[in-house]
């Protein structure tokens, strides 16, 4: 069973998120942020990888076993939903951020019945915006969306409201509040810091926590 911790590890490893306090990120909102998160890199380091992998196929076993069609988020969700699909001999697609505006219009690319169940595979949740529009787009077009298996959530909570708004189960393989102990523990950050990032996640306007970080 691969576990909060390993998946954490993984991604403090190989950057995949990226924890710099003392030095934050600006949001294209303008939000200054402690923290970086890009998944694809998982896609590039093969041992992290098939731990995300296996999590994800263990989520939608566990969580979800009544799950017919696995369907990625564009553009992010899409591979892992490819290798997920594969490593369960399941079928997969993808749902688009709009319709095309050529050929057959498709939103949601992949065959997709009405009434199949489907879970839609996502690699960050952070407010939830983007997994809920394919959740929408998805029971437009019939299907029965069981919920949403992802790598790693902030645990913000506009992306709990979100969710609970949609009636949309979400489960990560990794959250904000594990990521930061083991970067405490294995010396990312210093373990004054973890209480600032956990204050951005709970407020992520409130521009307070970057007080006293060094």
């Amino acid at each position: 069973m691969i576990l909060k911790k390993d998946i954490a590890e993984g991604l403090l490893k190989i950057e995949a998120v990226f924890l710099r306090p003392e030095e934050p990120f600006t949001w294209a909102s303008g939000i200054k942020s402690p923290i970086y998160c890009d998944n694809r890199l998982t896609l590039t380091a093969p041992e992290v990888r098939d731990n995300v992998e296996q999590g994800l196929m263990e989520i939608v076993q566990q969580h979800y076993p009544e799950c017919e069609v696995l369907m990625g988020t564009s553009t992010a969700g899409i591979a892992h939903a490819a290798i997920v699909g594969h490593k369960m001999n399941m079928p997969m697609g993808y749902v688009r951020g709009s319709a095309k505006d050529h050929g057959r219009t498709n939103r949601i690319e992949g065959k997709l019945l009405p009434g199949q169940k489907v879970v839609v595979i996502e690699d960050l949740i952070s407010t939830a915006g983007s997994s809920c529009e394919t959740v929408e787009a998805l029971r437009e077009a019939g299907a029965e969306v069981l919920g949403i298996a992802s790598i790693f959530t902030y645990g913000m909570k506009k992306a709990t409201d979100k969710l609970e708004q949609y009636q949309v189960k979400n489960v990560s393989l990794c959250d904000l509040d594990t990521l930061v102990e083991v970067a405490a523990d294995c010396g990312y950050i210093k373990e004054e810091a973890k209480e600032a990032i956990l204050k951005f996640r709970d407020n992520p306007s409130d521009e307070s926590w970057m007080r006293g970080v060094k």
